[in-house]
């Protein structure tokens, strides 16, 4: 199969690899010749497109043809354009039931561990959180020696997620940054935590402990450390890490119900195939994972605009629609605050992978959501309650440090992460890593976790069944994923405002 149509609305059909001017294909009973010559991932018209006539992708419209387009002609940024505006008007219905994904029963089983606070975690980790950025290179040293150090002990490594605020920044962003590191303390995959403060920084110790109300009392798991009050900071935080390694090392796995999953969804540095192969893929995961009643995050506000109705007509009521369409309106207010537009979001890689508009990035990263019904909205920074179940929304930017870490501190235990263009980028949770195409995973597999280019040509069921298999050995700790071999993991936390 040299080309595909993904929706039987579709006016344009996309190239599954280079096609050649003058060279022929079939599609859907008719005889296509290529006008020119089509790279991989890119758009041909399957029809007359008329000057200002929209262009149909995925069965929604990505934009309007800027001028007269034969059918098969290329189609992208040279004579197509986007259709956002600034502002949209959303209608709901009622979601039909046949858009339910059927539950799984009985539920499979992974390996985790119980924490105290009822969640599960699928990694037992020692984590460094600093308050301040004053202390990353403290945090640095102590991971460093303690990696070492406790490499025979039954934990999966150590951990400091470095960060550079804390101190000289004001309102809305200290409180953010306040709540991401408290969530990130209080994040199961960490069986002991260690929060390195300086002492005389905004976000104080006693402040933090406040933030943390509970989780701070939990002496066993949890130990403090200001290192201006420390004559040796480094001698004191090896004897606080080797508590805490001793409490973690007793943590053993446990069998439960993977109902209790929590899986962020995430695309980043994509192309022309990635709504068609692996984001398409990891929505057959999302239904299968909240069909059998675990929960998805879904996030990247921004690669909603354009396909935010898809998600809307999927809303479980008119609460969680009305919370997704204050969601998107505030991160297009969040743009405008800026005198920033709204759509000029596909990268250089993106469009040369073959993504031409916003609504066409948007369209095919939504795909990842699969068709499961949208549950529940929730803020940057706002941990998941373990009530929430299905697929959920979480306000987040599409930088993917960004909203790798913001899924992180919702809760999530692991994210299935989606790319045409390669990454070598991690969380600080599991971050399975899927091509697009199998050049990308032949190429880099030092990066790529798994080949969705596989469904041009493998059963889709098939692959499916494969990947969510893979989705449970990671959590259960038979698998590593390859982000954690090469020990990329990293956080960001989102800023909106002045530094001092």
């Amino acid at each position: 199969m040299k080309i595909i149509r993904i929706n039987s609305a579709d006016t344009v059909v996309v190239a599954l690899e280079p096609l050649a001017k003058g060279e022929s294909v079939a599609v859907g009973g008719q005889t296509l010749v290529c006008l020119e010559n089509i790279p991989r991932g890119h758009k041909v018209a399957l029809k007359d497109i008329a000057k200002d006539e929209r262009v149909v992708k995925y069965g929604y419209i990505i934009g309007a043809a800027t001028q007269d387009i034969p059918v098969g002609a290329h189609v992208h940024v040279h004579n197509l354009r986007t259709l956002l505006a600034e502002t949209t008007e959303y209608h709901w219905t009622q979601p039909p039931a046949a858009l339910m994904p059927m539950a799984f029963s009985p539920a499979p089983e992974i390996q985790a561990f119980k924490r105290k606070d009822g969640r599960i975690g699928v990694r037992n980790e020692v984590w460094i959180v600093p308050t301040v950025g004053c202390v990353n290179r403290t945090a640095q040293r102590l991971a460093e020696w303690a990696s070492t150090e406790f490499s025979d002990r039954n934990i999966d490594g150590v951990f400091a997620w470095t960060h550079p605020y804390g101190c000289s920044q004001m309102g809305e962003d200290h409180e953010t940054t306040r709540i991401v590191l408290a969530d990130l303390v209080k994040h199961p995959n960490a069986g002991a935590i260690l929060v390195l403060s300086l002492g005389c920084e905004n976000n104080t110790p006693e402040g933090f402990k406040q933030l943390l109300g509970e989780y701070a009392h939990d002496n066993a798991r949890v130990r403090f450390l200001v290192t201006q009050e420390s004559a040796d900071e480094i001698a004191e935080g090896k004897r606080l890490l080797t508590r805490l390694a001793a409490y973690a090392e007793q943590a053993k796995r446990e069998t439960v119900s993977a109902t209790e999953l929590v899986v962020g969804m995430k695309c980043g540095g994509s192309d022309g195939l990635s709504g068609i192969t692996a984001n398409a893929l990891v929505g057959r995961v999302c239904d299968t994972l909240t069909g059998l009643g675990a929960s998805v995050i879904l996030t990247e506000v921004p690669e909603m605009f354009g396909a935010e109705q898809m998600l809307m007509d999927r809303c479980e009521n008119r609460e969680v629609f009305d919370k997704t369409v204050r969601l998107i309106g505030d991160f297009k207010e969040y743009f405008h605050s800026y005198g920033q537009t709204v759509y000029e979001n596909p990268s250089p890689g993106n469009k040369a992978g073959g993504i031409t508009t916003l609504e066409d990035k948007s369209c095919g990263c939504v795909q990842k959501g699969g068709f499961a019904i949208v549950r529940g909205v929730y803020r940057y920074g706002e941990r998941l309650p373990l009530t929430a179940k299905g697929l959920v929304l979480l306000e987040g930017p599409g930088n993917d440090i960004v909203s790798t870490t913001a899924m992180t501190a919702a809760g999530a235990h692991l994210i299935l992460f989606t790319t045409g263009r390669g990454t070598p980028l991690g969380a600080p949770i599991p971050t399975v890593k899927i091509a697009s195409n199998s050049e990308l995973a032949q190429k880099k597999p030092n990066w790529i976790d798994f080949d969705a280019g596989r469904l041009l040509r493998e059963d889709a069921e098939s692959l499916r069944a494969e990947l969510f298999r893979l989705t449970l050995d990671t959590a259960c700790g038979k698998v590593k994923t390859k982000n954690e071999l090469n020990h990329y993991r990293e956080i960001s936390v989102f800023k909106n405002g002045v530094t001092l």
